[in-house]
């Protein structure tokens, strides 16, 4: 149908198309950071290692028939060893490869530009006051940004009213970086950066089944108002997707 042309079109494959043009890497541009930047006298909040909640032996096909959508969680909080895991699943760093080309992570990357940042709105984690905050992958750390007012309703209304959202631990958000895909990619990034983004919440989906935590995947938000809340300025810099993590409660 004619009214979505444009819209599927991002779906298609534009490699042909970057390769009748140089690409800002190939122009010899520099190359955009691979994590963003924080000031010098920003607030750090170290991370146990994600060993300390990782789960033991796991019966592989059992955890996989067993994810699921869940929507429902208990008042209860997850623990700051929990957290860390959770983010070293969906964006650990393994390692830094060609004297700091790229990162080798938990999550596999088109050309491995990994533009995502990974930021939470903690409600209910142990050890760490309520706010917003974002994960430092190269350093697994958490850089504290802000603590709104009244968040568990900002984040009800960042997700279209979706309220059960304010009800979980902690509110997972990825902001996408678009340049960092297009430095490497021009036209053929943004699909990419679609496909990217799925292997991440997959992998939060995963993580959460095996330390017995609920996950749903949120795709339904307000764009302005998310990035708002997470102080993003909606250009270079905006929300891609979310999902809400806590304790599970329900039947």
């Amino acid at each position: 149908m004619s009214k979505f042309s444009s819209e599927r079109d991002t779906l298609k494959s534009k490699f042909p198309r970057m390769r009748e043009a140089p690409t800002d890497q190939r122009l010899g541009l520099p190359q955009p950071p691979l994590q963003k930047a924080y000031t010098p006298d920003s607030r750090l909040i170290d991370l146990p290692s994600p060993r300390e909640a990782a789960p033991g032996s796991i019966d592989l096909f059992d955890l996989i028939e067993r994810r699921q959508s869940r929507r429902e969680y208990s008042a209860g909080p997850i623990t700051l060893a929990e957290l860390s895991f959770l983010l070293w699943a969906t964006q650990g760093v393994k390692r830094v490869v060609k004297d700091g080309f790229a990162t080798m992570r938990t999550v596999p990357s088109g050309g491995s530009r990994h533009a995502f940042e990974t930021y939470l709105a903690a409600n209910g984690v142990d050890g760490l006051e309520p706010g917003i905050y974002r994960y430092l992958a190269l350093e697994h750390k958490l850089v504290y940004i802000s603590s709104p007012h009244d968040l568990r309703a900002q984040l009800g209304k960042a997700c279209f009213g979706q309220d059960y959202v304010g009800t979980a631990a902690v509110m997972f958000f990825w902001s996408c970086i678009p340049y960092r895909c297009e430095w490497r990619y021009s036209v053929a990034a943004h699909k990419t950066l679609a496909q990217d983004s799925g292997h991440v919440c997959q992998n939060l989906y995963i993580a959460c089944e095996a330390l017995g935590l609920g996950t749903v995947a949120i795709g339904s938000y307000h764009q302005e108002t998310a990035d708002a809340l997470l102080g993003l300025d909606g250009t270079d810099e905006f929300v891609i997707y979310a999902a809400p993590v806590g304790r599970r409660g329900g039947a």
